[in-house]
């Protein structure tokens, strides 16, 4: 591990890690909130969909401005405001503000996001992306196991403030670390890349490189209009997710959900005449990179919709406290956290394609032994279903991770970071929107897995995940590219990704 590199890896480990346990701990945090701010259940409820909805909306433009003006520089702004929203929020006097401050905080995770993963695509060779994605995803699954029982202690010792509070100190140590260090100048790269053809970069011996100004620099250069088209576009699904998934919001769920249909049409429409699309033609033309998405986007959905339907069974059903509900499910986070550092050699070994295909395998059959369960199942049975979604899904994770980032060109780093963190937000707001629809559709038995629907569904979105595995390249490809140094243009010339 270099000089330049740890830090690197440390505001990438800290800044993911420090979203998924505020995520997790907001959920302990919610009915003390509402309780002390004598607020409805429909106003607490936008405490976390204002979050998912300006998360979701912004990712890929976030993306985007890390690979113009760079991606430690993004994050340091993300991860400074991020810790600044969530001190307002421990002070916030109402209901109000804390829905404000909580977008607000959107809008800076947002920023931090993405940039996780650019900031490591630019340190470390394409080769050796396995270890740290594997470190950075072992601590979102330590961040989301410890969450809630963190948070629940806060809350009964402290209060709901107090919950808000524990990611000021990380996020705000994070945040100057990436101010102070110095960053490779990866915008510089990105507008080389996107100049016309026929322009070149003076260089001096003892100047740093002079840049032409191309001539669609500046806020033309970031496609404002794609930015706003997608925005609402995933605005409106993720909030049309979210919202179906409450008792009586199918209607304006499904008004939503065709609203973002039609936002994606006139997005789609653009960027197709755009000179310097949002979403460039080289991502969405490798194979590879729209497979490893599609992976991400199915099991995340499968995964969290099969939590979602777990904590109903075991706590209305088998009548467990949130404590014993969530001991009975650590082997999930327990996988996820020992299994992230097996996956970079199996990886190497085996391949992207033999690997995703053998955890999607595994993830599919945690769902269908979940979904066997009769009323009166035992710790172990739970236990080991919980293993197989945990070491499935980290397989998942890592692999499919490592493929987004690793054959997106170095300069869309941003824009593949966005896109795989897009499709770890909308993926589980699909899951449990699919769920909860169809525990409503079966009014007698939908809590027990055995006599319900919404498990059976959700292992066919799990075994979706298969066929896109199969398309991620082979153990073969992946060694050829490496020897090629694929990932590396020549100078002047533009990056270009081999499907």
């Amino acid at each position: 591990m270099t000089a330049r590199r740890a830090p690197v890896l440390a505001c990438s480990v800290v800044g993911a890690a420090v979203v998924a346990l505020d995520g997790t701990v907001l959920t302990v945090a919610q009915p003390a909130l509402q309780r002390d701010l004598h607020a409805g259940i429909d106003q607490v409820q936008w405490t976390s969909t204002g979050y998912l909805v300006a998360v979701a909306s912004l990712l890929v433009f976030a993306g985007r401005l890390g690979d113009r003006y760079g991606h430690r520089r993004v994050f340091a702004i993300g991860a400074l405001g991020f810790a600044a929203a969530s001190t307002g929020i421990a002070l916030a006097p109402g209901i109000g503000a804390v829905i404000a401050l909580r977008v607000l905080q959107g809008v800076c995770g947002a920023l931090l996001q993405p940039a996780t993963l650019g900031m490591l695509r630019t340190a470390f060779p394409p080769d050796r992306l396995g270890t740290p994605i594997a470190v950075r995803t072992a601590a979102i699954g330590l961040a989301a196991a410890a969450g809630p029982l963190v948070g629940g202690a806060l809350v009964s010792a402290y209060g709901w403030r107090a919950v808000f509070l524990l990611g000021v100190p990380p996020t705000l140590a994070i945040g100057l670390l990436a101010l102070v260090t110095a960053e490779r100048t990866v915008e510089r790269t990105a507008e080389r890349a996107a100049r016309p053809a026929g322009e070149r970069t003076v260089r001096r011996a003892a100047h740093p490189p002079v840049t032409p100004r191309p001539s669609g620099s500046g806020l033309a250069a970031l496609d404002p209009v794609g930015a706003l088209l997608l925005a609402v576009a995933l605005g409106l699904l993720v909030h049309g997710l979210v919202g179906a998934a409450r008792p009586g919001g199918a209607t304006a769920g499904v008004l939503a959900v065709a609203g973002a249909t039609v936002a994606g049409a006139a997005l789609a429409r653009h960027e197709r005449r755009a000179v310097r699309p949002l979403l460039p033609p080289e991502l969405l033309r490798s194979v590879p990179v729209v497979a490893g998405l599609a992976v991400l986007l199915a099991a995340s959905a499968a995964l969290f919709g099969t939590l979602f339907v777990a904590t109903y069974f075991l706590q209305d059903v088998q009548g467990l406290d949130p404590l014993d509900c969530a001991l009975r499910v650590l082997p999930l986070a327990v996988l996820m956290v020992l299994g992230a550092p097996l996956c970079p050699p199996l990886q190497r070994r085996f391949g992207p394609r033999r690997t995703a295909t053998a955890g999607a395998a595994l993830l599919t059959l945690g769902v269908l032994l979940l979904a066997r369960l009769e009323a009166t199942a035992g710790t172990v049975p739970v236990g080991a279903a919980a293993a197989l979604l945990g070491a499935g899904f980290v397989v998942l994770m890592v692999t499919a991770t490592s493929v987004v980032v690793h054959r997106a060109p170095e300069v869309h780093a941003g824009v593949a970071g966005g896109l795989q963190q897009t499709a770890m937000n909308i993926g589980p707001a699909l899951g449990v929107a699919v769920a909860t629809l169809l525990l409503v559709l079966v009014p007698r038995g939908g809590f027990v897995p055995a006599e319900g629907a919404a498990l059976p569904a959700l292992a066919m979105i799990s075994a979706l995940a298969l066929p896109a595995a199969l398309a991620l390249p082979g153990a073969d490809a992946d060694r050829r590219r490496t020897r090629r140094g694929a990932t590396s243009p020549p100078s002047g010339r533009r990056a270009c990704v081999r499907s």
